[in-house]
């Protein structure tokens, strides 16, 4: 019996991880293949469409989840280790993470090989939150971890109300750390770092997951743990209403009365991920903390499908990311473009021409077939790993 409670509650994980990760891809998509990907704005209410919209904001999900369930995968894969032996594999993971994004996602991001940009994303977000965490582990309880967590969750908005001198050491610190949206720091070689996600916030989140992890302990009633998961969903998703509706605190961009209902409704959804607000985290984790609970009951040919891609997440993200920039490439040059245009220094990504793109339809499609293209190479890595069992696959 506990066993077969133990390989649910690691399903049920696999199967959200999964679509989140399916999820994910469909942005990426749009990144490099639609026509407005680099012109517009997504999100902005004024000039956006309904299903536009609704394509970027889905998405949204997705980050913040990778941090939350990592937590609770953390805490879950430190059940049998000590706290030291678990704040060691999280601080070494964390710095491989980073060196990961480093090389290989920023070369995937751009296909630049001279790394004019230095690109420091979300696996930089994860692995720094993953070196955070593994310096509580050691020191602190999961539930005292948890309320570090959701303090920082619930608290860090304040610091947008802390004005500093731009470009000021302070600022450097807030903008890499706490507050910023995309600080580009000169290496001094012509070239550029990026901060693109900040750390603190989203290892709040990540926190809290860990702290959330002792949900799935194997003497935690299953029931008990549905209930807790769907009340505390419920609670986020009211809690963001409410506070978006007061407009003053949670979200450094207020939303506002548009020219038309369904514009103020997509102002009033529009919070901010870069870096995650109070607002945003309510508005995806009340959602999927739903969807945790509610997929401890399925079991059907879809979350099998799912939970291919659950299994595997660093895996698919880093493959996933070279497949899509190579296939559209391929558009690229076969649309027109000569290689010196699709190279040309002055593209942030190369093969990637501002006015290169496609209609949202074709973006659709593109996004099915490159995920059913990574089902055959996920599912083998999966049964690999689970079958070779070695050390190394575990930073995997």
């Amino acid at each position: 019996m506990t066993n077969a409670k133990a390989v649910q509650r690691i399903q049920s994980i696999d199967i959200v991880r999964g679509l989140i990760i399916v999820i994910m891809a469909l942005d990426h998509v749009r990144d490099y293949f639609h026509i407005t990907a680099f012109t517009g704005d997504p999100l902005d209410p004024k000039t956006t469409t309904g299903i536009l919209f609704f394509t970027r904001w889905i998405t949204h999900l997705c980050a913040p989840s990778f941090m939350l369930l990592s937590g609770i995968s953390a805490y879950l894969s430190g059940q049998n280790k000590t706290p030291a032996s678990t704040s060691s594999f999280l601080i070494k993971r964390g710095f491989w993470l980073i060196l990961v994004d480093v090389v290989f996602m920023t070369f995937g991001f751009t296909f630049d090989i001279t790394f004019k940009n230095i690109l420091l994303a979300v696996l930089w977000a994860l692995g720094g939150s993953m070196i955070l965490l593994g310096l509580l582990v050691r020191f602190l309880s999961p539930k005292a971890i948890l309320a570090v967590g959701l303090f920082i969750v619930f608290g860090h908005n304040l610091l947008d109300y802390i004005k500093v001198a731009p470009n000021s050491p302070a600022d450097i610190v807030l903008s890499i750390f706490f507050t910023g949206g995309g600080k580009f720091i000169p290496r001094g070689d012509g070239g550029n770092i990026a901060f693109l996600y900040v750390i603190v916030p989203w290892a709040g989140i990540m926190m809290s997951g860990y702290g959330l992890g002792t949900l799935y302990g194997r003497s935690f009633p299953a029931e008990n743990r549905r209930k807790i998961l769907v009340i505390t969903g419920v609670v986020l998703t009211i809690l963001f209403v409410l506070l978006r509706l007061f407009n003053q605190y949670g979200d450094p961009a207020q939303w506002s009365v548009q020219e038309e209902g369904f514009r103020t409704f997509l102002s009033f959804m529009n919070v901010r991920k870069y870096p995650p607000s109070l607002l945003f985290t309510l508005a995806t984790q009340g959602p999927v903390l739903l969807l945790l609970a509610l997929a401890e009951h399925w079991n059907n040919v879809l979350t099998r499908f799912f939970t291919v891609y659950g299994k595997v997440p660093f895996f698919f993200f880093v493959v996933h990311f070279y497949l899509i920039h190579f296939v559209s490439a391929i558009a690229v040059l076969a649309s027109g473009y000569t290689w010196a245009q699709a190279t040309d220094e002055n593209l942030f990504f190369k093969f990637r021409p501002d006015n290169f793109g496609y209609g949202l339809g074709w973006v659709y499609i593109v996004w099915i077939l490159i995920v059913l293209a990574l089902y055959i190479p996920c599912k083998w890595f999966g049964e690999y790993r689970a079958r070779a069992r070695k050390w190394w696959l575990s930073y995997l």
